[in-house]
C-alpha cells in the first residue's frame, strides 16, 4: 500500500506567504474599497530594464528561425551567461570563481530548498532565528529537523542560532556539533548585514568543524557600504567550505521571469567528495535548465546599460527603505535595517504581538506586512516591511502610520 511522507506532516500550517494572502483575500472580500498597501511579500515593482526587454525580444525573435532556435540549455546554464556572471560578481571584486563552478537555475528559493539533498541524513543542520522559512522547511521535509516543540516553537533536532538586538541581529557560530550552516546577508528579514571580520570568523570555524555553510547572498546587490562583503568568497579559505546563492529576482526584477545560480567550488569537498560533482548530478537529473530567452535576460543585466539601468532601480527601492525607516523613526517606532537591504524590521508596540500587529495595521491602516513571528520565535514582538512598492504607496504608507498614532 502506498503511504506519504510523514515529515510533510510535521510541517506547522501553511507557508507563512500563503497564510497572509488568504487573510488579505479575506479582508479585500469584506472590505472591497479598501485600498491596501502592500510592503508584506519581497516582490518588485518596478518594471523591466530597457536593455533587459531587448534582449528578451531578440531572444523570442531567435527562437523563431531554425538556425538560431534553442531547446535544452547546458546542465550548468549556457556559457554565455556563466561567463558574465564568473568576470562581474567575481573576478571584478578579486575571487577566483570560473564559469564551470556556477550552475545556472530558476532562483535562489529553489536551489537553497534542493541542496539539502546532496547531504547526508544525519546532517545537523544549523539555522538563524528568525529566518526565511523554505530554509527549515525544506529540512523538516527531507526529515532532518525532527519533532515540533509548540512550547518553544521549534524543531528538536534543528540547531537554533538566535539573532537579536543584543547581537545585532548577527548569531554567533554554533557551540556544538553541526554541519550545515545558514546564512543569508543581507538578511531576510531584519535587513541587518554581517562584517567581513565576522563571516571570516564563521569561515574559519566551518573548516575546523568540517562543516559547509550555505550562503544566500540574494540581496548583495542592495550593499551600499564599502566595507561589508557581496560574496563569502572574499573570506580566506572559504572555497573550501561555503556553497553561495544569488538571485536576479531582487537585483534586475526577475520575480517574474524566474533566475538565479548556485556556486559550488570544485575545492569543496567532504570525505573527499567533490560537493560540484553531486551538485552537477542533481541538477542535471531533476533539473531541464533556466528557459534560453530568461538566460539571454540574465546576461543583458551585466551589459553596460543593464548595470546602469538596474543600478538605479536598487537605488530606487533603497530610497523607499530610508524613507520607510526614517518615517517609521518619526511615528515612534524603534526600527532596524533599511540601510544596505531593502527590509525594515521594526519592533512592535507594547507588548503587542507580531500577528496582532498585523491584523491592526490591515484594518485600521489597510498596510501588508509580515508578522516577525512567522520567521521563528524570536521573531515574535516585531515585523517585516519592504520597501519593493513604488515611492507614491510608501510616502502614503508612512503618512497613514502617523495619522493612526500607533505607539
Amino acid at each position: 500500500m502506498a503511504s506519504v511522507n510523514e515529515n510533510y506532516l510535521k510541517l506547522q500550517g501553511s507557508y507563512l506567504f500563503s497564510t497572509i494572502a488568504k487573510k488579505v483575500k479575506e479582508y479585500e472580500t469584506a472590505h472591497p474599497d479598501a485600498n491596501i498597501i502592500r510592503l508584506g511579500i519581497g516582490d518588485v515593482t518596478k518594471p523591466l530594464a530597457p536593455a533587459i526587454i531587448d534582449a528578451l525580444h531578440n531572444a523570442v525573435d531567435e527562437m523563431a528561425a531554425a538556425s538560431t532556435f534553442r531547446g535544452y540549455a547546458p546542465d550548468l546554464g549556457y556559457e554565455f551567461l556563466r561567463e558574465k556572471i564568473a568576470k562581474n560578481d567575481y573576478e571584478a571584486r578579486g575571487i577566483d570563481i570560473s564559469p564551470d563552478e556556477i550552475f545556472v537555475s530558476d532562483g535562489a528559493k529553489s536551489d537553497t530548498s534542493n541542496i539539502q539533498e546532496i547531504f547526508g541524513y544525519d546532517n545537523r543542520v544549523a539555522v538563524c532565528d528568525p529566518v526565511y522559512p523554505v530554509y527549515v522547511d525544506s529540512n523538516v521535509m527531507a526529515g532532518r529537523a525532527g519533532e515540533f516543540d509548540s512550547a518553544l516553537g521549534r524543531y528538536k533536532k534543528l540547531i537554533y542560532m538566535p539573532c537579536t538586538k543584543e547581537n545585532d541581529f548577527v548569531p554567533e557560530f554554533p557551540k556544538g556539533p553541526v554541519d550545515i550552516i545558514y546564512l543569508c546577508f543581507p538578511n531576510n528579514p531584519t535587513g541587518m548585514t554581517i562584517t567581513k571580520e565576522r563571516l571570516q570568523d564563521f569561515v574559519d570555524r566551518a573548516i575546523k568543524r568540517k562543516a559547509v555553510i550555505l550562503y544566500d547572498s540574494a540581496y548583495e546587490a542592495y550593499i551600499s557600504d564599502p566595507s561589508l562583503p557581496h560574496s563569502i568568497y572574499e573570506c580566506e579559505g572559504a572555497n573550501e567550505c561555503a556553497i553561495e546563492f544569488r538571485s536576479f529576482s531582487k537585483n534586475a526584477g526577475f520575480t517574474g521571469l524566474r533566475l538565479g545560480f548556485t556556486v559550488v567550488p570544485k575545492t569543496l569537498k567532504l570525505s573527499g567528495v567533490s560537493l560540484h560533482s553531486l551538485w552537477a548530478r542533481r541538477h542535471g537529473t531533476k533539473f531541464n535548465g533556466a528557459p534560453y530567452i530568461v538566460q539571454r535576460a540574465g546576461e543583458a543585466v551585466y551589459s553596460p546599460e543593464g548595470k546602469e539601468q538596474v543600478k538605479k532601480q536598487v537605488e530606487g527601492y533603497m530610497k523607499n527603505a530610508s524613507f520607510l525607516k526614517a518615517g517609521l523613526k518619526e511615528a515612534g517606532f524603534t526600527v532596524y535595517g533599511g540601510e544596505n537591504a531593502p527590509y525594515i524590521w521594526l519592533s512592535t508596540p507594547g507588548n503587542m504581538t507580531s500577528w496582532d500587529f498585523f491584523d491592526l495595521l490591515l484594518s485600521k491602516v489597510n498596510i501588508v506586512g509580515t508578522p516577525g513571528v512567522g520567521f521563528g520565535p524570536m521573531g515574535e514582538g516585531y515585523f517585516r516591511l519592504t520597501a519593493f512598492n513604488t515611492v507614491e504607496n510608501s510616502a502614503l504608507a508612512i503618512e497613514r502610520i502617523k495619522a493612526a498614532h500607533l505607539m
